[in-house]
């Protein structure tokens, strides 16, 4: 049947008593999974990790200019690695830059939410952030 129909036969399930055949194009069916596979692949975003590295006693207009960047970031669809580095005796006062990581927080709360809480890794305090 399938030859007078000038089509191929496919064998759909073999283990079935008796086996499952279609006739069918089977190249038509091969190149129209393909097309269907690279467009799924053309439609997924790859995530990335953009980093934003801050220090305690960073000033306002700095400070703004990392926010900007972050929340642009979060638009694109990016997670956002925040790194707080101390150095010398910044480390006597780590309370300030808890303080800036909550400051952080609370800016963003609206478009990202925390993936990964503040942790220490010898000097520096790591927080990663996911958008919403």
């Amino acid at each position: 049947m399938a030859m007078e129909a000038g089509m191929d036969l496919v064998e759909i399930s073999p283990n079935n008593n008796p086996p499952v055949c279609k006739i069918m194009d089977y190249g038509k069916y091969k190149f129209q999974a393909q097309k269907k596979a690279s467009e799924a692949r053309k439609k997924q975003k790859v995530v990335e990790i953009k980093e934003v590295k801050l220090r305690p006693m960073i000033d306002d207009h700095d400070y703004d200019v990392k926010m900007r960047a972050m929340l642009r970031f979060f638009e694109e669809g990016d997670k956002v690695k925040i790194t707080l580095r101390y150095r010398g005796r910044e480390m006597a006062h780590q309370e300030i830059g808890t303080k800036l990581l909550d400051k952080v927080k609370a800016a963003v709360a609206d478009v990202a939410k925390v993936e990964q809480d503040a942790k220490f890794e010898g000097r520096q305090v790591v927080m990663v952030l996911a958008p919403r």
